[in-house]
């Protein structure tokens, strides 16, 4: 399992920066605001693959976090050319703990990097 760097600054031409958002995408804050800047989130897009990024409803419940988490695994199996770089969603602005999110992701493809803080948890 590989893990996701600290600190993403620059993007490969194949890989994704995955991060947390709110349904409406105002990114202003955190990961999403780094999506915006740097890697080409769309403003007002807060769910799915978006220039260089993958936004995940994480500010909707839990429950709306696993079908997100459910949805982007299916899409990251289906592009395995892509190189997924998973921020630990949800454990920022939204409040959740790395243990309570990081189960979502246990079925992410190797192809995917996970955060360090995931990893006991998947």
């Amino acid at each position: 399992m590989d893990i996701t760097p600290e600190h993403v600054a620059a993007l490969a031409p194949n890989e994704v920066f995955v991060f947390g958002s709110n349904a409406e995408g105002r990114h202003g804050g955190g990961a999403a605001l780094v999506a915006y800047h740097e890697f080409g989130a769309i403003w007002g897009e807060g769910h799915g693959h978006h220039g260089s990024t993958y936004a995940i409803d994480t500010m909707s419940g839990l429950d709306v976090l696993a079908a997100e988490a459910e949805t982007f695994i299916g899409y990251a199996v289906a592009h395995p050319g892509l190189r997924f770089l998973l921020t630990p969603v949800g454990c920022g602005i939204a409040g959740y703990r790395p243990e309570q999110v990081a189960p979502l992701f246990a079925g992410v493809p190797p192809h995917v990097t996970v955060p360090r803080s995931f990893v006991p948890f998947i």
